[in-house]
């Protein structure tokens, strides 16, 4: 058949097909969540309509001019049907939903390792402690060349494809065939696959003796007792302040922020609320048993910080509980339930939005379609947003008022107290070029290979710092880097010097001591973490969000919830 033939009878037959799958979207909807507004009556009445998606596959499928494969037809059609919805209401394929689900549960069935492939071989970076390769001997630096029968070194084989020969069912069984350093033949492994933790927390230290920094990834299914563990660790070195990074931060589970946000609040503080048109407004408040709210608290954000991560920042800023620093947040206040299909897949459909404490909607506009909704993050960065604060436009209409009276501002995402431009103060091409070609990431990672035993003897970040202090890496780097075609620049390299040698030696960093090497270099660099640490040091905090009388108010408030 050609195109045109193709394209006419689409245009006959995509708008029946689209109207009688959102029907049957509803209904099943209402099956699969009875609590909604609808009456037994109405679900009734919907289901004869239901047949109208069937009727017309079969209709096509029996007297089409072309033989056709009616399921993958549907499977085209659906995520047009939720294109004219909004873009967070997604359909996941059967294909696809085991994938989608282990971001957020926090685990996976695999060997337990993380590798990279530097020149098309897989080298094992780190070794998950206790993991099932760890548990048979796989270390560092080891090369897999082999998985099962099929050789993957040098033949170009994608990471995912890797990936997925690696992982599989929990009990279940791979061989691999390891090469390792000076040592001639190939060492063959057994693994049993176990179950993986996916860490949502990436580090949690002391930034000073009494600022403690928690680094959260996502919200997922184990973050809460991650970030327990991680504050229970700081207050044990007697931590008064906590910063709480959530840039980057894209989102997950609604339920996981409540939780770690009421580790913050004082009883009765409102964490949240959502509401929809079928969905009626539910209130959330803290109840009192968070084991922080007698520390200062201070949240990072940036413009991919979202959902989630707006609900714990927009939380503390509108009780009045602790600074928001960075730059403004994505802006997704859009809740999302995932419904179960009959096909073995999964439909995660918006079902209401959600609000901060002081009435804010942060979700951003979208009505010009999905495109121009996250075309907006370059539009932002095009007319300046990310370096000057006066760039942020602000609507004055919505403004609104936090517990203590201070104005803030809803419409599209979360606006920090205290705005951090981007610095690109030590940004050159040179700088770009390394970082957009890998340069840096392959030179340290081969770096750390070949001085892995030497540099394993250094137990923190601290003194190996020092100890790379002390050698040639920019040198090195350089020389690295001309291998790689990577033209050098010395007027420019000078320029980016200390941060081209400050974040190779993080990077070296993590494939010794993995995060716990990585932030507390890189931290140096970090203008929005500085500052940070500033208003904390010099008592700004309080300062920013109240005045003495307000302030003293406060205390008092805090002594009260010790005493419960």
């Amino acid at each position: 058949m050609n195109e045109q033939n193709r394209n006419t009878a689409r245009q006959i037959y995509l708008p029946l097909i689209l109207a009688a799958v959102l029907v049957a979207g509803m209904f099943i909807g209402r099956i699969t969540n009875p609590s909604g507004n609808g009456s037994s009556r109405q679900r009734l009445m919907l289901a004869p309509e239901s047949g109208k998606l069937q009727t017309i596959i079969n209709l096509i499928d029996e007297q089409y001019v072309d033989s056709i494969d009616a399921s993958n037809l549907v499977e085209t059609i659906i995520p047009e049907v939720l294109e004219n919805l909004d873009p967070h209401s997604v359909y996941i394929p059967p294909k696809d939903l085991k994938a989608a689900n282990q971001e957020l549960e926090g685990n996976f069935g695999g060997i337990g390792v993380e590798f990279s492939m530097p020149d098309d071989t897989v080298m094992v970076v780190s070794v998950v402690s206790g993991g099932p390769s760890e548990k048979v001997g796989i270390l560092p630096g080891d090369r897999i060349i082999t998985v099962n029968d099929s050789i993957i070194a040098g033949v170009d084989v994608a990471t995912n494809d890797v990936v997925g020969m690696l992982r599989g069912d929990i009990g279940t069984k791979v061989n691999v065939g390891i090469q390792r350093r000076n040592r001639k033949d190939l060492i063959y492994f057994e693994i049993t696959r176990g179950n993986i933790p996916m860490y949502s927390v990436d580090v949690s230290y002391m930034v000073t003796d009494s600022i403690g920094y928690v680094k959260v990834n996502r919200f997922a299914r184990n973050t809460y007792q991650e970030l327990l563990s991680a504050l229970a660790k700081l207050k044990a070195h007697n931590c008064s302040d906590i910063i709480v990074d959530l840039r980057g931060n894209s989102g997950g589970y609604l339920d996981i922020a409540i939780s770690m946000v009421n580790e913050f609040l004082a009883k009765g503080d409102m964490i949240v609320y959502t509401e929809g048109v079928n969905s009626p407004r539910q209130d959330v408040y803290a109840n009192g048993s968070g084991s922080c709210k007698d520390i200062g608290v201070t949240v990072l954000i940036d413009e991919f910080s979202a959902s989630a991560s707006e609900i714990f920042a927009g939380a503390m800023q509108d009780n009045d509980r602790g600074l928001v620093v960075g730059r403004r947040s994505f802006g997704k206040g859009l809740v999302q339930q995932q419904f179960s299909l009959p096909s073995g897949g999964a439909l995660r459909l918006t079902v209401a939005r959600y609000y901060t404490p002081s009435g804010r909607s942060i979700q951003k506009p979208y009505d010009n379609g999905v495109e121009d909704y996250y075309h907006d993050i370059i539009e932002r960065f095009e007319h300046g947003e990310f370096f000057e604060k006066d760039s942020i436009s602000v609507n004055d209409s919505l403004k609104y008022k936090t517990t203590g009276g201070r104005t803030v501002y809803g419409g599209g995402g979360i606006m920090p107290d205290v705005f951090v431009p981007r610095d690109t103060t030590y940004h050159t091409d040179y700088y770009y070029r390394l970082r957009e070609t890998g340069t840096i990431y392959q030179f340290a990672l081969e770096y750390a290979d070949k001085n892995r035993k030497e540099l394993s003897a250094f137990e923190n970040a601290k003194t190996l710092k020092q100890h790379l202090d002390q050698q040639p890496i920019g040198q090195l780097l350089i020389d690295f880097s001309k291998t790689k075609e990577v033209k050098y620049n010395n007027s420019e390299f000078q320029k980016s010097k200390e941060l081209i040698e400050l974040e190779t030696k993080a990077y070296i960093a993590r494939n010794i001591l993995d995060n716990e090497g990585f932030y507390p270099i890189i931290s140096n660099q970090d203008e929005v973490l500085q500052k940070a640490i500033e208003l904390i040091k010099t008592n700004q905090m309080e300062a920013l969000i109240y005045s003495t009388e307000e302030s003293n108010t406060l205390n008092e408030q805090r002594e009260t919830a010790k005493s419960e």
